[in-house]
């Protein structure tokens, strides 16, 4: 999850919850987990997912409730959503 703009000074902002791994079987499906543990008042707008690579960090999705979700063409028809709903679970399935 990627905070949109970081809060006032002074401010307690909540924290994005990973796993430091998350280990997968060649060939099934993934849970990829990303959750926000808000503050009161906050609310996530948009979740960005980023793979690492030896050219920089390339977009895989990008989950927003206004916009909809947007797949780059290379993961299209393999990562989805794991659950509809607000944003604080903005963890995806990466199939196969």
């Amino acid at each position: 999850a990627q905070a949109v703009s970081p809060p006032p000074a002074g401010c307690r902002s909540g924290s994005v919850e990973v796993p430091r791994s998350v280990t997968a079987v060649l060939g099934q499906d993934v849970v990829l987990p990303c959750g926000y543990r808000a503050q009161e008042g906050e609310k996530v707008v948009q979740v960005t997912w980023l793979k690492r690579g030896a050219a920089g960090p390339a977009e895989v999705a990008v989950l927003n409730p206004e916009h909809g979700e947007h797949v780059k063409e290379a993961y299209a028809g393999r990562v989805l959503r794991r659950a509809p709903g607000a944003l604080d679970d903005g963890a995806i399935v990466l199939k196969n």
